[in-house]
């Protein structure tokens, strides 16, 4: 399975949670696009550093191709996954602890 496909998976994976599964809707929120936009660029930064030096090297078969700051462009859709992924679980378990110490339960 190519890069590109995993990382387009990701991103698919990312959005049903947030919207469907946890239904937490970071994505709908202004805060959550206004934070993503800082960190892209650590994000570029960083993937700009680990690939210029070819400390990372990617397999041009199993990339697009177009890079930027020197990462194939697949990074910044992994990247939007991985953060999305954690953001959504953190804000669903965070309400979860919420009900659950509001109703009195404990584990």
């Amino acid at each position: 399975m190519s890069y590109t496909l995993l990382a387009v998976l990701g991103v698919a994976g990312a959005v049903a949670a947030d919207l469907w599964v946890l239904r937490t809707r970071l994505l709908t929120r202004r805060i959550f696009w206004t934070s993503y936009a800082i960190i892209v660029v650590f994000q570029l930064i960083a993937n700009g550093v680990l690939t210029g030096f070819r400390i990372v090297v990617y397999d041009p078969g199993t990339i697009l191709g177009p890079r930027i700051a020197h990462a194939p462009i697949e990074d910044l859709l992994f990247g939007f996954a991985l953060v999305t992924w954690t953001l959504s679980w953190w804000v669903w378990w965070g309400r979860r602890a919420r009900t659950d110490r509001h109703s009195g339960r404990t584990e």
